[in-house]
């Protein structure tokens, strides 16, 4: 009989001609009496996913203000990190690090408390804050990210790697992107979306001919290059990719060593990829989505400004939403609280009416008018009030007699009784925020008071 050490803490036990015990191809886990074969390991440990989480959305404030972006609530009761990790875990890809760095404290909370997966299979999503690990200095940009944690992909050892954005909305199956990258034998593969032409000035853009091939990757060119099959259309990049874990180290240690990069994988890694003819696109339209419906096929928004986040909410509360929540072939997780269920009464004689809204758990709505809006948990609305277009986050009381128009409104704010939001252009700009488009935020337990 012949044992030799392993890494993790396992023995292997393997067989010699006239050896007193045959045992083949087996291994035990630190002490563990069950046996597992090598080829069950290997399609645990073939792949990890990098779920990039440390922005700070300086476009989204003030509702990063208190933190990172991808904790930003969403929907109700979701945070957006829910959804690349919803898609990853029921993607079968459950061995996910989410790398934080800025005001990461609510982040953090949300994954330990929602996040839990099974570790008796070793499976995991855990959270890593920046530890300066090569100096005494934060991440400098995505790639950096990456290069200051090259110890988990050391540690892990997969073949391929996932690195997703956190703050985007949309349904995906990886493993169909997955498969075309491994059948190309890609370096990397950029996930891209169909967009219209006019709107490309707005994404980098993936240029390609009759193959998945990238032939060139611009950032919001002036004169793009329209789709083969398609002249009104370019493929916009989504900020989702999948590398090669050999390749992956190369082209950030190669990266790193390169005082003018910007240390960014749109903007760095990706061109360097595309140069050296590693990078292949996966059309995003090709995905399918078990559950999925015609209308919300292929759905997907980046929601890092206040008019794209308010607009992503309206094209939830329309009565045949473009962007399904109730597809439960294919579900969006996260934390369930224990709420009372949400209420609709009438007061003073004056009954309730509410069209095209979205309940959380909680919700208590006392003889109002409410439409076209998104109510998070234990938000009260008291009599007599009007809220049209509107995010009300979780514990948000409007007084009675209040009137809330295209607005967005933080956890724990207390409207006053007789407030008027979204009513007058320059009494809002006087005490809050307004986008271009007119949407009104306020932010976490602001105190609203009137113009003086």
């Amino acid at each position: 009989m012949c044992i030799e050490n392993r890494p993790a803490s396992s023995l292997r036990v393997e067989s010699r001609p006239a050896a007193g015990l045959r045992v083949e191809n087996a291994v035990w886990g630190g002490g563990a009496g069950a046996l597992v074969s090598p080829p069950m390991i290997a399609r645990r440990t073939r792949f990890m996913s990098m779920v990039l989480a440390g922005g700070v959305g300086n476009r989204l404030m003030p509702l990063t203000r208190d933190r990172a972006k991808p904790a930003v609530p969403f929907a109700g009761h979701y945070r957006l990190i829910d959804f690349a990790l919803s898609n990853l875990v029921n993607g079968g890809f459950r061995r996910i690090v989410v790398l934080t760095q800025y005001k990461s404290d609510s982040l953090n909370r949300h994954l330990s408390f929602t996040w839990r997966m099974s570790s008796l299979i070793g499976d995991y999503v855990t959270s890593v804050p920046a530890q300066m690990r090569v100096g005494e200095r934060w991440f400098l940009g995505s790639a950096d990210a990456i290069y200051q944690n090259f110890n988990l992909l050391h540690d892990e050892r997969p073949e391929h790697v996932f690195v997703f954005g956190a703050d985007h909305i949309y349904r995906m199956d990886p493993a169909q992107m997955l498969e075309l990258h491994i059948e190309t034998g890609a370096g990397v593969t950029v996930a891209g979306i169909r967009t219209p032409i006019e709107e490309a000035g707005q994404f980098g853009v993936i240029e390609k001919g009759e193959t998945s091939h990238i032939e060139a990757f611009r950032e919001k060119p002036p004169d793009p290059k329209p789709l083969p099959d398609d002249p009104g259309q370019v493929l916009a990049s989504m900020g989702l990719y999948v590398f090669n874990t050999e390749y992956l180290l190369d082209l950030v240690e190669a990266d790193a060593r390169n005082d003018s990069s910007s240390h960014d994988i749109g903007g760095d890694l990706i061109p360097a990829a595309v140069s050296a003819g590693e990078a292949h696109v996966y059309d995003f339209a090709d995905n399918v989505v078990p559950g999925s419906l015609d209308r919300d096929r292929g759905y997907w928004r980046d929601v890092g400004t206040i008019d794209s986040y308010f607009d992503a909410h309206m094209d939830l509360v329309h009565p045949e939403p473009v962007f399904n929540l109730y597809n439960m072939e294919w579900p969006v997780y996260t934390i369930t609280r224990t709420l009372a269920p949400a209420k609709i009464v009438a007061e003073g004689g004056q009954g309730s009416r509410v069209k095209d809204t979205i309940f959380s758990k909680g919700v208590i709505i006392s003889g109002s008018k409410v439409s076209d809006t998104v109510l998070g948990p234990a938000v009260h609305i008291e009599g007599n009030s009007r809220v049209d277009r509107s995010i009300l986050m979780r514990g948000v009381r409007v007084g009675a007699g209040s009137v809330i128009r295209n607005a967005i409104i933080d956890k724990s704010v207390m409207v006053p009784p007789g407030t008027e939001i979204g009513v007058s252009p320059e009494r809002d700009r006087e005490r809050f925020q307004v986008s271009n488009s007119g949407v009104v935020t306020i932010g976490k337990q602001d105190e609203i008071t009137e113009p003086r």
